[in-house]
């Protein structure tokens, strides 16, 4: 159906971004290294030797940045706040500064009518809480934070996410080791994945019990996958893939338990040696699939698997064919906006969740200022109007998709890709840290005015 469509009354149209990728001020305010301060510090691990020192300089540029922000009429914001701001020590002795500066950025935020939605981890444990995710102990260090930031921001913060992404916390961290700490052992990898899913599951009871009717989610992002030929070899190693990598962690959240398939596989590799493992304690599972109010799906791109064995199985590292050369955005992630309808139609019928947000979605292109000082990036706003007409649709189709927040704000620090990646609505120059906004973020904010947009 074409023609202009208006999204329902209530649709939330915000950004998002992440505390280490933008806040830089990263040894002020009393705050202690996060495990990406010190991996991105290693010579090697990220693109060019950069690091999240300044970043974009938010700490101090915070005031700015939301008052641009409301300009552009964007009304809802998708941020995280540093744990070690918070808790230096990553439990115990609470940092006044760290609350200080979040409750000054949430209160800004409010009198410019943009509603906070807050983030408690995205990736920046703190280095004092030894052995990270592979500790137990983390996950209640984990709690008593969550705990922290409720009773500090609960009042005027209605909107929580969990754990942001954890199959990055986890395999890509542990497993891979392309992300901080940078190790690579498959069973390290799920004895991560586990202490994050467990540290989800506690936020969720603390949060609740600070405010009952706080809306809490966590933020996933189930790859979208697909055979490249109709044969029984891929579409089992599809299967595999899938069931070792969206069903590991949604599962244990709407099932409460990990799916025995994956369970067999990892088994059969000698990643595990028998169905109970021994970082499965009692209870745990019960706390993971504490219910909650919403889903959060990031999407970015499709995974295509083939293979010519009958009877191959699934690598651990997952991988996926590269991007055709002619449809790809400077990431080298191939732009296909039927992938998110596809993913949000099999999350709805395999988990109902009541609620679903598009927490991430966008794409990086490298525009810079022309000689007047514009910036059209044009391929960011024809991805984005692609992925938001295939919004619509999903929602016109039953799947109940609340909100959309557009990866990203402004150019940050791409992890591992340093500041190699620009996927902001706003151009960062990281050397005089001026804002500049692009086409994209006028574009979008036209959207958000009108509530809607034409389908094609």
């Amino acid at each position: 159906m074409s023609g202009f469509y208006e999204f329902p009354k209530e649709f939330k149209w915000g950004t998002a971004t992440s505390s280490y990728q933008i806040e830089g001020g990263a040894d002020q305010g009393g705050r202690s290294p996060s495990i990406w301060d010190e991996f991105s510090h290693r010579t090697g691990t990220i693109r060019n030797n950069e690091n999240g020192d300044i970043a974009c300089d938010h700490y101090h540029r915070w005031k700015e940045d939301i008052h641009l922000m409301k300009e552009l009429g964007y009304k809802a914001y998708r941020f995280s706040v540093a744990w070690p701001r918070i808790l230096p020590d990553g439990r115990g002795r609470i940092n006044q500064q760290g609350i200080d500066f979040y409750n000054r950025l949430i209160d800004e935020m409010l009198q410019s009518d943009i509603e906070p939605y807050l983030t408690l981890y995205h990736w920046d444990i703190p280095t004092k809480l030894k052995g990270a995710w592979l500790n137990r102990d983390s996950a209640y260090a984990f709690e008593e934070f969550s705990d922290v930031c409720a009773l500090s921001f609960g009042d005027r913060v209605k909107n929580w996410m969990t754990i942001n992404e954890p199959i990055c916390a986890s395999f890509l961290s542990y497993t891979w080791g392309h992300h901080a700490p940078g190790m690579s052992d498959p069973y390290q990898g799920l004895v991560a994945a586990h202490h994050l899913l467990l540290s989800h599951g506690l936020a969720v009871k603390a949060i609740h019990a600070r405010y009952s009717d706080a809306e809490i989610g966590i933020a996933l992002n189930p790859a979208s996958i697909y055979p490249l030929t109709d044969s029984t070899a891929d579409h089992s190693l599809v299967n595999q893939v899938e069931t070792l990598h969206n069903h590991w962690f949604a599962d244990p959240i709407y099932k409460g338990s990990y799916p025995a398939e994956a369970v067999q596989a990892y088994i059969r590799k000698g990643v595990l040696k028998n169905e109970n493992p021994d970082f499965i304690q009692s209870g745990d599972m019960q706390l993971i699939s504490a219910p909650t109010d919403f889903l959060g799906i990031n999407y970015y791109t499709r995974q295509v698997f083939h293979t010519d064995q009958p009877n191959s199985s699934a690598e651990i590292s997952f991988k996926s064919l590269p991007a055709p050369k002619d449809n790809q955005t400077e990431m080298g992630w191939e732009i296909f906006p039927q992938g998110l309808f596809d993913l949000l139609q099999k999350i709805y019928q395999e988990y109902k969740p009541t609620k679903i947000l598009i927490t991430e979605n966008g794409a990086s292109y490298s525009y810079a200022p022309d000689n007047f000082g514009k910036i059209d990036d044009s391929k960011r706003i024809e991805y984005l109007d692609m992925h938001l007409q295939t919004v619509a649709k999903a929602i016109q189709a039953g799947i109940p998709v609340k909100g959309y927040f557009l990866w990203s704000f402004m150019d940050n620090f791409e992890w591992a890709q340093g500041y190699s990646q620009r996927f902001g609505l706003v151009y960062v120059d990281y050397k005089t840290q001026k804002r500049t906004p692009k086409a994209s973020a006028y574009w979008y904010g036209k959207v958000i005015k009108e509530n809607g947009l034409i389908l094609i």
